[in-house]
């Protein structure tokens, strides 16, 4: 990256990016290359990230991350160099975008750490729109998915947002038109668990059970039918996360948490994704805030939320 001579006036992109939950995922067997083909229905929720990309006179990334007060952050170790998603994405425009500066990625944080809804992916997704948008780098929306899906398989899906069916790696994405507003509960976990060893345990249950998995094709029409139809009592009877089980394995007071919010009343709940964030469904808006109340006065951190909601945006663009 150049930096700028002479007079320089530094500019300030501001791009918000979703969370995700997956109202569906079922998982392959473990592949020769060491991945697995998933079919899921992602939907994209309104707990946002906040990527703040401020050009710099000198040459570098530069990260900082704060919290918003619905998120502690305190024992959370976050990389701020290389390893993480929102610089490498900023490493990958600047790399393709001839007008590149010094860049500092300030991250608002309101998705939970390691907790199974793509919150980093969202970091990356909204650095590469911000990024774009900063150096005037002109890519069309094609372009920035194909960067997104080279940074891993959520990112395409945070820049993308809505409803989608993901399958192969997750990064095979086709949306999905199911516009109708479903309203969830997420409570938190005050630890993360890594998406790796949830996989590798969900593959040693399977071993020892001798099941015999294949590859998944595609994703349950009912699913897709009762988002479409806006239908909570529906959609309830046909949730699955193939990763719930080894979720719970790893961390078996997730059981106890999903328990206490079916009993106040929740549609149905399930760990997202790789956990341990649970995701519970609720019948309408006031539902979803009653329930949130109930499970905060059990000391849980619980944020009522709806999906779906729009990928990657700018808020706003300011010169400095």
């Amino acid at each position: 990256m150049n930096a700028l001579r002479g007079s320089f006036a530094p500019r300030t992109v501001r791009v918000k990016a979703p969370g995700k939950i997956n109202v569906s995922l079922d998982v392959g067997p473990l592949r020769p290359d060491g991945y697995h083909s998933v079919a899921s229905v992602y939907l994209a929720v309104s707990l946002y990230e906040e990527v703040a990309a401020t050009s710099t006179p000198t040459p570098g990334i530069t990260v900082s991350i704060s919290s918003a007060s619905t998120l502690d952050l305190d024992g959370v170790d976050i990389p701020l160099d290389s390893s993480n998603l929102a610089y490498r994405a900023a490493a990958i425009m600047a790399d393709v975008s001839e007008n590149a500066t010094g860049v500092h990625l300030e991250i608002t944080k309101r998705v939970p750490v390691a907790g199974g809804m793509g919150g980093g992916s969202a970091d990356a997704a909204a650095t590469l729109l911000a990024c774009d948008a900063l150096w005037n780098s002109g890519l069309s929306k094609d372009e920035l998915a194909q960067l997104a899906a080279e940074l891993g398989a959520d990112v395409p899906f945070a820049l993308l947002g809505g409803t989608a069916v993901g399958l192969g790696v997750g990064d095979d994405l086709s949306p999905a038109l199911a516009r109708a507003q479903t309203n969830w509960v997420l409570v938190a976990a005050d630890y993360g668990l890594s998406t790796p060893s949830v996989f590798k345990t969900l593959d040693r249950l399977r071993d020892a059970e001798g099941l015999g998995i294949e590859e998944p094709m595609a994703v349950d029409p009912q699913v897709l039918q009762a988002l479409r139809d806006g239908d909570p009592e529906r959609l309830g009877t046909v949730l699955v996360n193939d990763l719930q089980r080894a979720a719970i394995e790893l961390a078996p007071d997730l059981r106890n948490t999903l328990g206490l919010g079916e009993s106040h009343g929740a549609v149905a709940g399930m760990v997202s994704g790789s956990g341990p964030t649970v995701a519970f469904l609720a019948t309408h808006p006031a539902a979803a805030d009653a329930l949130a109340e109930d499970l905060a006065h059990y000391g849980l951190t619980a944020i009522a939320v709806h999906g779906p909601v729009p990928g990657a945006r700018i808020i706003s663009d300011t010169l400095l």
